[in-house]
């Protein structure tokens, strides 16, 4: 899956001598969390989020509070320089982006101008699609030896059953470089049929695993 498949594209933006005021409004009057900041030429030069514009407020506990700080020029609270993607990267290369720094909105650009963003929200919301927990289904979980093959073995199987696979996901079992678990979801709320076939034919499962062996 592509950025540009999930990205936002109607972004609300502001230039840098806007004031930190006009970037509250807006955080309130649209409920988001980030604000890229462009130039002229629409290029991104930092990004500020309700955060940023929150600690250059002045307290709502304090008397006398000087309002005058929200007067000041965004530019003067934003971030920069800006990690930014591209719009034909990959969502799952992106995730890894996010992860390790610790950020929740990045800027899409392409040709150095502003064409979208991508939150914490838009691939939180990715993973739930591409795992395919928003669809009523049964997990299954099949211990494997890490070898070519596997996988179409397992796959032939619920394909005699005639049940639809909503999604695989592929990961290490535990620390043993031997062995991989095949996590499938299959559209089936009744897969003890398919659970039976699969332990007849050998595999085992890690989930379900509280489902008796059947009766030889």
């Amino acid at each position: 899956m592509l950025v540009e498949e999930i990205m936002t594209e109607d972004v609300i933006t502001l230039p840098p001598t806007a004031t930190i005021a006009q970037g509250l409004q807006l955080l309130q009057d649209y409920r988001i969390r980030h604000i890229p900041i462009v130039n002229e030429q629409h290029h991104v030069i930092g990004i500020v989020s309700d955060r940023d514009i929150r600690d250059a407020s002045p307290s709502i506990f304090l008397e006398n509070s000087n309002h005058e700080e929200l007067q000041n020029e965004i530019q003067t609270i934003m971030s920069s320089p800006v990690i930014s993607v591209h719009p034909l990267d990959f969502v799952e290369e992106i995730a890894r982006v996010f992860h390790d720094k610790e950020i929740a909105c990045l800027p899409v650009v392409q040709n150095y101008k502003l064409i979208g963003v991508v939150t914490e929200k838009d691939m939180l919301y990715t993973l739930i699609q591409l795992t395919g927990t928003n669809v009523q289904s049964s997990l299954i979980e099949v211990k494997v030896l890490d070898i070519p093959g596997m996988l179409p073995g397992v796959t032939a199987i619920l394909g005699k059953r005639n049940v639809n696979i909503v999604s695989v996901l592929i990961y290490p079992y535990k620390d043993d470089p031997d062995y991989k678990i095949l996590v499938f979801r299959i559209q089936t709320m009744n897969p003890t049929p398919v659970i039976q076939d699969l332990r007849n034919a050998g595999y085992q499962l890690l989930w379900p695993n509280n489902i008796s062996e059947p009766k030889l």
